[in-house]
């Protein structure tokens, strides 16, 4: 340890020690304390807290083909997939592995302020972000639309009902990679929900959107939308019609997979 640290140390126990003998000498000595019993230690430990209620149950599935194991599951989650869409497209967007895990640890982190393009289910936009003007007056450029294009189509091609029709008999692989993920006592489907509801309250943006530049990355000029979720950031980035149709699929989806109202 540092020479200095060390006597730092000394030197606070000295004044400490100085300081409580200089307050026990100027004032009287307390009267004694009565004897107190040492509380009572219970044997039996406090039980154990229970999980939160389920409030978006997911039915069994009418499907009774079993299920792969975790980790043997995209193949099948591909093929089921695939007869929603262009089936061609959709391959072409989908990461190559772990797709599961993928989803699940890309919705969990919508609503955060980073998401881990390492967990994204599908493979980043081709081409680079546009930004039109100056670094501290920008704005995004219309052109960063056609980069999403291809998501944004796949996407709208899907009938929600049969996509949740697929996650149904897919569930339990979901609800273990969302236990695998750190939440032992979470349910997915109520965390999907949840982050379905958040991206729904994306504010609705007009115009172009102002940026700045202050190092690499760019940034919303308004400060309010740069505190918005890296979820709603995504959202903010398409197109005027193209946020219109995810938030439609989003609505749908919320349709499919949230407990009806009561």
């Amino acid at each position: 340890m540092n020479r200095k640290i060390v006597w730092g140390i000394v030197a606070a126990v000295v004044v400490a020690a100085a300081g409580g003998a200089y307050f026990y000498a100027t004032r009287p000595a307390p009267p004694p304390a009565a004897a107190v019993a040492p509380p009572t230690v219970s044997a039996t430990p406090p039980p154990a807290a229970a999980p939160p209620p389920v409030e978006n149950p997911v039915p069994a599935s009418a499907d009774t083909t079993p299920l792969p194991a975790l980790e043997a599951s995209d193949a099948p989650l591909r093929a089921a997939l695939e007869p929603l869409t262009d089936a061609k497209a959709l391959d072409a967007l989908l990461a190559p592995e772990d797709l599961v895990g993928h989803i699940v640890a890309t919705v969990d982190s919508l609503p955060r302020a980073h998401l881990d393009v390492d967990q994204r289910p599908l493979r980043r936009a081709a081409g680079d972000f546009i930004a039109v003007g100056p670094d501290d007056a920008a704005v995004e450029s219309a052109r960063n639309a056609a980069r999403y294009e291809p998501y944004v189509r796949v996407l709208a091609a899907m009938d929600m009902r049969k996509l949740a029709t697929v996650y149904q008999h897919f569930y339990p692989l979901f609800q273990q990679a969302y236990r695998d993920l750190g939440y032992p006592d979470g349910y997915f489907n109520d965390r999907l929900v949840e982050v379905i509801d958040h991206l729904l309250a994306t504010p609705e943006v007009t115009g172009p959107i102002r940026l700045l530049r202050p190092n690499v990355m760019y940034e919303f000029a308004d400060p309010k939308l740069q505190a918005l979720s890296s979820g709603q950031k995504l959202l903010l980035r398409l197109g005027p019609a193209q946020r219109r149709t995810v938030r439609a699929q989003l609505r749908a989806l919320r349709a499919a997979v949230a407990r009806p109202p009561a």
